[in-house]
């Protein structure tokens, strides 16, 4: 078992621990993510699918049960706006292709603590209406069977149990659905559409712009950067903090009391505040609600002012929301020219938990 890190630049991905093994987790910020992908061609056994907590929306399914189908096994986890973005061609191809033969099994790997929890994958399937079979595989035991280290990540699985293709990251979504078509032509199935899915999606779902200059961003000391606030983090105690006056491009800060962990920031009274000075059309954060469940209202600001049409699908046009759900908000969306700009979120209750932020 390899127990060293394994260093990736931050343009790529980012590199984490779980448990004790060395797992590579990268999140693009572009829709394809070079040189990761390889060509058709026969790279192994598919593993089992052991090890899942529990499945949704099917019976646990095995490597034998599915031989003679071919499989299409997708890494995801819901509040990864990449593997929301991916999320429409992946429903369109098992709608398109059930009959012919294509089975989707969507292996929920979790990154942040509440997607281990079974109420919130089973919520988040509910709303996303994925109706194909998924395994939650909150232990990462599948993950660390396909040796896998992205989100999204897609193994073709051939009818006789071989992967025969594999894709990370966003886009190419037209070769990925020729290769579909490769492999059910090789069991014998006909009668599709030889066309290419063509997907208009909104809300968080849409494409991402081509002019983001802002990474993804996470809150919890252990993986945080450029943070601007004047005063020092203190890990795991409540401190009062104050937002960065004149942040650059990319810094972020903290006003009023939080407590600052590993994985998330929890605002200890409120109000309080977080910065950011971003470029991208998007703007997403995750957040999630008190730890008691107690809703959060918020108010998002855009250079100072309400975002008006600049909003995203979680805020009004006066920039105000609430957290209801631990998931992934879609804050800002400009409407016009992209730009720099300072975003802003105050939070009017205690107990707000900040994750990450993430952009498009």
């Amino acid at each position: 078992m390899n127990h060293s890190w394994i260093w990736i630049p931050r343009a790529v991905g980012v590199a984490v621990i779980i448990g004790i093994a060395a797992i590579v987790i990268l999140h693009s910020e572009k829709p394809v993510v070079p040189a990761a992908h390889a060509a058709v061609g026969d790279q192994g056994a598919m593993p089992e699918l052991t090890g899942a907590v529990a499945w949704l929306n099917s019976a646990p399914l095995t490597r034998d049960s599915l031989r003679g189908k071919v499989v299409l096994v997708n890494f995801w986890t819901y509040s990864c706006i990449n593997s929301l973005r991916e999320l429409p061609y992946i429903k369109a191809w098992a709608a398109k292709y059930k009959d012919a033969g294509l089975v989707v099994v969507a292996v929920h790997a979790p990154e942040f603590g509440f997607e281990k929890e079974r109420a919130n994958v089973e919520n988040a399937v509910r709303e996303l209406k994925v109706t194909f079979p998924v395994p939650i595989d909150s232990d990462h035991r599948i993950w660390q069977a396909f040796r896998n280290g992205y989100w999204p990540a897609d193994y073709f699985i051939d009818g006789k149990g071989r992967i025969r293709y594999h894709h990370y990251g966003e886009g190419e979504y037209d070769k990925s659905e020729r290769v579909i078509q490769e492999l059910l032509r090789e069991i014998g199935a006909g009668g599709f559409d030889a066309g290419t899915v063509r997907i208009s999606a909104d809300g968080a779902e849409a494409p991402p712009s081509d002019d983001v200059r802002s990474p993804e961003t996470y809150v919890g000391y252990a993986r945080a950067e450029k943070f601007a606030s004047p005063e020092r983090v203190a890990r795991d105690a409540a401190k009062t903090y104050s937002v960065p006056p004149r942040p650059s491009l990319n810094q972020w800060g903290l006003g009023g009391s939080w407590n600052v962990g590993a994985e998330s920031a929890v605002l200890q009274q409120a109000p309080g505040k977080i910065a950011f000075r971003f470029y991208s059309r998007d703007l997403h954060m995750v957040l999630a609600p008190s730890k008691n469940g107690k809703p959060v209202r918020f108010r998002v600001m855009l250079d100072g002012a309400a975002p008006g049409e600049d909003r995203g699908v979680d805020s009004n046009a006066d920039g105000a929301g609430e957290l209801r759900q631990p998931r992934m908000y879609q804050l800002i969306r400009q409407k016009g020219r992209v730009r720099d700009r300072l975003f802003e979120i105050e939070f009017l209750d205690s107990g707000a938990q900040a994750f990450s932020f993430t952009f498009g």
